[in-house]
């Protein structure tokens, strides 16, 4: 099994090898359109404005491999990588997205201290297999000024309560995405990294 993580130069791409590589998985960086599409698995992380990572992504050639990848394989998306498959951002003005998902992406209402920094419970609201494991209420890392506003909620997965009701992980059908970090989020992290892996295994098979 061979996961590769997209490098579109947008942060916490070595947090999320080093998560990987305590499970024991072979992981590789990567911003080859080429190696995303020979991977078993990809993993879009990222931190930072969208307007910056969606130019990279477009700079760097890969917005067709992410968008295979995402029809074609197991696919998680990380804080900017789940807003990123979005239509649109609000973020510095109207920027388009991947719009693998119908629906944009807004700044947290006024109210609540932005950004949302910190650690916060999750309520599961779709089961699935990335969440084997994890009780509903369970903590996770939230590093986030903008979230995501679904016009489909059947893929909402879970919602965190942070002055409103936000969009804390999305699911259909391959395509996996959170916007808290699995990486940085301790043991239950890692669990639902290991449920990720668990998944890519299974396909294999």
């Amino acid at each position: 099994m061979r996961i590769a993580i997209i490098n579109y130069n947008m942060g916490n791409l070595r947090s999320v090898e080093n998560a990987l590589k305590r499970l024991s998985v072979d992981a590789y960086i990567t911003s080859a359109p080429d190696k995303i599409m020979g991977a078993d698995a990809v993993i879009l992380p990222g931190v930072g404005a969208f307007a910056d990572g969606m130019y990279n992504i477009l700079s760097l050639g890969l917005a067709d491999a992410i968008r295979q990848a995402s029809a074609s394989k197991p696919f998680l998306g990380i804080c900017l990588g789940l807003q990123l498959l979005f239509e649109y951002s609000m973020e510095s003005g109207k920027t388009e997205g991947l719009k693998i998902f119908k629906g944009s992406v807004e700044k947290i209402p006024a109210g609540v201290k932005v950004p949302h920094v910190g650690w916060n419970s999750i309520k599961i609201t779709k089961t699935g297999p990335l969440f084997k494991g994890i009780e509903d209420g369970e903590h996770f890392y939230f590093v986030h000024s903008y979230h995501a506003v679904c016009r489909d909620i059947s893929i909402v997965a879970s919602i965190t309560h942070y002055g409103v009701d936000i969009v804390s992980s999305i699911q259909k059908g391959n395509i996996f995405a959170f916007q808290f970090h699995p990486e940085k989020s301790s043991g239950s992290g890692l669990k639902i990294l290991s449920n990720f892996c668990d998944l890519v295994m299974k396909g294999k098979k």
